[in-house]
């Protein structure tokens, strides 16, 4: 049984926390006074940082936890204010005192400790990176994160779900079209009506464009981050075509506002011949990336994730894939029909994440020519019902799980769980065998998502 996602929530005289399971979902209610929860972490050790953040955000204790500092409350965070309690309604919160935070370490003769972040060099979003070394050998890591908390949960209480979608659609840009999906398909559960198929299509093809721009963009910095830049400025130009096409049908570079209840013209002759050529390009691609022995030298055994490891902590996406897992939200009747094939590796190492990438893109354009349709279908959106909604996408990262609760028109409760916060816990378990100039190759290889992961 796979851990998908714990969160909790507030009802009028208790708390309620929901665990979701690939199987079933438990419902836990627990009293005000006193709230506590027993862990799940013995059997499912991803559970750690979704009770971590219940604690952060309601106050609940977790019963027989390994770990009770906080994850998303930073040094200076107050003590005793849980945000996501319906009596919080402060819009600033003032400095409290400062409590260190205590990093897991190793210690010994000949060990030190290499704190990286959450400040990095370059383009990145802020997060620290742990390490217990001895020599180059990295002995443990743990990563910190929430440096980007944006408050998304809190932000949208109360809003309607039209006033919520262009937050939800920005939580996580390299993602904005899986979370539009999701946003979508709880809009038609809680309208009671059923999505056409040329519709389905339309955003299908999207996400699998989505899909094709990011891995592109891993299939150069990959081997960039072994020394190679030469498959960077190679990829990079793709994913950059890739993004301009995605800028052309939606008028977006990140396609943000275009997953709705209308088909927009796509001029589908043109982008039959556009696929053959960025098809053309890969192969390309990658008879010449395959043929470098040295590079494989470097992706070959390097941050490897067995089999075992990736189902005890609950990874999914490509990390999943990688390992040989067969877990794949497109794998539906819908997506089989339009040629949908999952692609896995055995090996779980840097070199089977960006062997999954490249099938992956040859299957997102198979699966797109599919797609294709002139048509302008459009629907009505009927007034929404209250109720408890949940939805599924699998993005470029991986799967992507959201649930809204709607009361009297408006949200009441807004969670999701990006495929990130799943896969950066499974971050330290790749390090075991490897020195610290592979980490930002292993990093990598995962693409992990630092705003999605936050919120």
């Amino acid at each position: 049984m796979r851990l998908i996602a714990r969160y909790a929530k507030e009802l009028a005289d208790t708390f309620e926390v929901i665990t979701v399971y690939d199987e079933h979902t438990e419902y836990e209610s627990i009293p005000k006074e006193c709230p506590v929860i027993s862990t799940l972490t013995k059997k499912h050790p991803a559970a750690i940082w979704f009770e971590r953040k219940i604690h952060d955000d309601f106050g609940i204790a977790i019963k027989d936890a390994f770990d009770h500092r906080p994850l998303v409350h930073q040094e200076y965070f107050p003590k005793n204010i849980h945000p996501l309690r319906k009596d919080f309604t402060a819009t600033h919160i003032e400095y409290g005192d400062y409590r260190p935070y205590k990093y897991e370490a190793i210690s010994g003769d000949g060990v030190f400790q290499v704190a990286v972040g959450p400040i990095h060099a370059g383009i990145i979003e802020p997060g620290h990176f742990h390490f217990s070394q001895a020599g180059e050998e990295m002995l443990h890591l743990e990563v910190r994160h929430f440096y980007k908390h944006r408050g998304i949960e809190k932000m949208l209480e109360g809003k309607t779900l039209s006033e919520a979608k262009p937050i939800i659609e920005r939580i996580s840009a390299n993602e904005s079209i899986a979370y539009q999906l999701c946003y979508r398909d709880i809009s038609l559960q809680a309208s009671h009506q059923e999505l056409p198929l040329a519709l389905q299509k339309r955003g299908a093809f999207l996400l699998e464009l989505e899909r094709i721009i990011h891995h592109f963009t891993d299939l150069g910095f990959i081997p960039n981050d072994a020394g190679f830049g030469a498959a960077l400025a190679f990829a990079s130009k793709l994913s950059e075509d890739a993004r301009r096409k995605m800028n052309e049908i939606t008028g977006h570079r990140f396609g943000f506002g275009t997953i709705n209840f209308k088909n927009s013209f796509i001029d589908t002759a043109s982008m039959h011949e556009w696929l053959d050529t960025l098809e053309r390009d890969l192969t390309s691609f990658e008879e010449w990336i395959i043929d470098i022995p040295s590079l494989w030298d470097r992706f070959d055994t390097t941050g490897q994730l067995s089999k075992q490891k990736a189902i005890k902590y609950s990874c999914v996406g490509v990390v999943a894939r990688g390992s040989s897992l067969i877990l794949d939200r497109r794998d539906n009747p819908f997506y089989l029909e339009h040629g949908y094939n999952m692609m896995r590796q055995e090996s779980g190492d840097v070199a089977a994440r960006f062997k999954v990438r490249l099938d992956e893109i040859k299957n997102s354009i198979k699966m797109m020519h599919n797609f294709l349709e002139e048509d302008e279908t459009q629907m009505h959106l009927d007034n929404v019902q209250d109720g408890s909604y949940s939805s599924f996408a699998e993005s470029s990262l991986g799967e992507l799980f959201m649930a809204i609760d709607i009361k009297e028109g408006r949200i009441e409760r807004f969670f999701v769980r990006d495929p990130s916060f799943m896969n950066w816990q499974a971050l330290h378990i790749m390090m075991g065998s490897d020195i610290i100039a592979d980490f930002p190759l292993i990093n990598k290889s995962c693409d992990l998502s630092y705003a999605g992961n936050d919120l």
